[in-house]
């Protein structure tokens, strides 16, 4: 089994691309396959003492899921089913893609919840990002003047993807133990 479980949640595909993209720089015995939550159970996620975990932020600042009018279950139907789970011990960085033009008023918020639940039940959250080089109003993702996870905006810096993914990686590679 692979020492890093890799889950996301999506509607357009983007939160998978880059999911699949964090998959490629590493072998089978270090990373998991990324696997989409609507296929994922509770079992699936405990099993990790290390979790990359990510998401898009939809509409008012919504969890991807049916009330966000995505086409399949996500975060907002898989998060119920992890209410037992304790995280406590489990290392835990977290991706977010949002658009900071469009929603520049709730930016990335999904994943500032995905973090408040985390948390909550005892995670060891990992992987802080500076907010300058974006541009929005507000964001539930920030604390303490920094994104909780990888801010990534397709939209409109999808130039800088490659370079925030690989100086990310870096960043939270010293507390999954990992050698890039």
């Amino acid at each position: 089994m692979a020492r890093i479980g890799l889950f996301f949640g999506t509607n357009t595909g983007k939160t998978r691309k880059v999911a699949k993209m964090i998959k490629k720089r590493f072998d089978d015995d270090t990373m998991a396959d990324a696997l989409n939550v609507n296929r994922a159970t509770a079992e699936d996620v405990a099993q990790y003492q290390y979790l990359i975990i990510g998401t898009p932020t939809l509409g008012d600042g919504q969890l991807p899921g049916l009330s966000a009018d995505c086409e399949n279950e996500s975060w907002e139907e898989f998060l119920p089913k992890l209410q037992g789970v304790d995280f406590t011990g489990k290392t835990v960085a977290i991706f977010g893609l949002g658009d900071q033009v469009g929603y520049a008023a709730e930016f990335l918020d999904a994943m500032g919840l995905l973090n408040d639940f985390l948390v909550e039940r005892g995670a060891k959250m990992v992987g802080a990002w500076p907010t300058e080089g974006y541009e929005f109003e507000h964001s539930e993702a920030v604390v303490d003047g920094k994104f909780v996870g990888l801010a990534l905006d397709l939209d409109n810096q999808s130039g800088l993807t490659e370079e925030r993914l690989s100086t990310w990686l870096q960043l939270i590679a010293p507390d999954f133990d990992l050698s890039l």
